[in-house]
């Protein structure tokens, strides 16, 4: 059963997921980067550009999910350095503060609330995320043209796609498709006929929305509503 709310720190999510039943899990692109529990163990997911799916028996597992280009700056490694992959996170910080960290996580009345106040500790001594790419998130969520939020910000296209590799992983036209991606699964959840889910979120047609639902999330667009709505 998976679970989530709005986290104390500003933009993130606090989750929790324990499934109900065997077979392999899966996880759609979204943009962001998470700090994850898993039976005891800290990791970290990074952005994904397709659909991630878990292997191996159900687990009880619990997160917090940064608002994107947040997680980067909080642990020290561009994102593009942990595309599609989940790391510990042993890897990305010293040994003795992860074990720290990890008692704490475990000590807590729930592994959720402990991770939310190990994020929240690390916000308090990190720098905001850049308001240039608080902006481009904002616009390409909001369906802008990459070309055009750039001429906006003021970014020659090379610099854009640099500052975006590190911050989200991938180009901003990568992250507009993704940011698409979700925006379109939230209209065809809520009951919105395919056809209209398309044109409301800036496909070309029906045809075009099922392609980039069948090559980001794996599944054709029907199935994956049936799986995971």
């Amino acid at each position: 059963m998976y679970a989530e709310r709005p986290s104390r720190l500003a933009g993130a999510v606090v989750w929790t997921n324990t499934p109900s039943g065997a077979g392999p899990g899966r996880v759609l692109p979204d943009g962001c980067m998470d700090l994850l529990w898993n039976e005891g163990r800290l990791l970290v997911a990074g952005p994904d550009t397709r659909a991630y799916v878990t292997q191996g028996d159900p687990s009880s597992w619990a997160g917090v999910r940064f608002h994107p280009g947040t997680a980067p700056a909080l642990l020290g490694v561009p994102a593009h350095e942990l595309r599609d992959r989940r790391v510990d996170l042993a890897d990305l910080r010293p040994a003795p503060e992860v074990r720290r960290l990890t008692a704490r996580v475990n000590a807590a009345a729930d592994p959720a609330g402990g991770l939310e106040e190990v994020a929240l500790r690390w916000v308090s001594g990190a720098e905001p995320l850049d308001p240039l790419l608080r902006h481009l998130v904002a616009a390409l969520d909001a369906g802008r043209p990459v070309a055009a939020t750039a001429d906006e910000l003021g970014l020659g296209a090379r610099q854009l796609h640099r500052r975006s590799l590190a911050a989200f992983g991938y180009g901003p036209k990568t992250l507009a498709r993704v940011l698409r991606l979700q925006r379109a699964l939230a209209l065809a959840r809520a009951g919105v006929p395919f056809a209209d889910t398309a044109a409301r979120t800036g496909f070309a047609d029906q045809a075009h929305l099922a392609r980039d639902v069948r090559e980001l999330a794996g599944l054709p667009l029907r199935e994956l509503l049936a799986r995971t709505g």
